[in-house]
Order: structure tokens, then sequence, then C-alpha cells
């Protein structure tokens, strides 16, 4: 009986410690430089591109995130004063994207496998406005690491015929613990 009680105690230590992980998420670049002059570090009116000033204030406060991205990973772009959207580029890096109308639009760009590693400007221009905003992002070298919760990388076959040979292993395991510990039917105590 007291082997049981530890079997279970064990499991219940196992599982616990099992849900209670957590992950890691680490940006190696640092974030944006500080200071850098361009749009969207909250100094200014967000770009240094030209423009007659028709249909609006131009795009403002272009925000990148994540500010160094690998190459094949997406970024999500955001600029004030595009009330009927716009679009984002950065010739090589990705192609023109589509940014959402509205006070603040957004769009998610994919960074080209090829794109060359280093520091790049990206480009913004509001549908109804003729101003370009620009700010700068890093891409890095390689593809990024393959983490998270919810799907991201299923398991394989191996991974999954491994994991059901030692659920039935321990279960077998269990199972013969009990028959062998089953008492007579006539024995007391």
């Amino acid at each position: 009986m007291r082997v049981l009680r530890a079997l279970t105690v064990a499991a219940a230590t196992c599982v616990a410690l099992g849900l209670s992980t957590t992950l890691a998420v680490a940006d190696a670049a640092g974030g944006p430089p500080p200071g850098n002059g361009r749009g969207g570090d909250g100094s200014g009116r967000g770009g240094d591109g030209p423009g007659n000033g028709r249909g609006g204030n131009g795009p403002s406060n272009v925000t990148v995130n994540p500010y160094s991205v690998h190459q094949g990973a997406t970024m999500q772009v955001s600029a004030a004063g595009c009330g009927h959207g716009g679009t984002v580029w950065s010739h090589g890096n990705f192609p023109q994207t589509n940014l959402s109308a509205g006070s603040i639009g957004f769009a998610t760009v994919r960074i080209f496998n090829h794109a060359s590693p280093g520091n790049h400007t990206l480009s913004v221009k509001c549908h109804d406005n003729s101003l370009v905003a620009t700010h700068r992002f890093t891409i890095l070298r390689g593809n990024g690491a393959q983490g998270g919760i919810g799907g991201s990388i299923g398991p394989s076959a191996a991974e999954t015929a491994i994991g059901a040979g030692l659920v039935g292993t321990a279960a077998l395991g269990a199972g013969i613990h009990v028959v062998r510990r089953r008492r007579p039917a006539g024995a007391t105590g």
C-alpha cells in the first residue's frame, strides 16, 4: 500500500512540475537604438519623407514589433494618421503590404527568406496623403526559434509512439502491481 501511495505522489509531482514550466522569450538585439531621429520613436512627426501635405497630416508614430526580426519571420507595423489606410514597403526585404484603415493602421509583413541581414528602413504612405514616413528595423540572420504553446509544432509520429508506449508500460506495471498485492479471499487483517 505504501508503494502505491509513493507512486501516486511521484506522479502528481511530475504532473505539477510539467504543468508549471514556463517559456522564456529573449530578444538578442535588445530593441531599437535610443533616439534614432526616425518616425516611431515618440519624438516627433513620424518620418522624414517629402510630401505636399494634402489630405491630412500623413503617417506618424510608425512602430515595428519586433524591432529585430529573423529572415522569413513576420513583423507587425503600425502607424497613426492614415484614416483611409495606406501601404508599407521596404525594397528587397518584404513585399508592399496594405495598412489597415483607422486612427491607427496595422500591417503584418513577412520578411523574405533571402533578405540581407542588418539595419534597414521601411516606408509608410497613406492612401489620402503623399507624405512618406520611415522607420528603421533590423533583420537577423537565419530562422528564429520555433517556440510557444498552442500547437505551433505538433509531435512527430515517433514522439507519439514513444509516449503511447510509456503510458502503456506504466499501465501494465500498475496492473501487475495491483494483481500481485491482491489478498486472498479468506485473509483478514
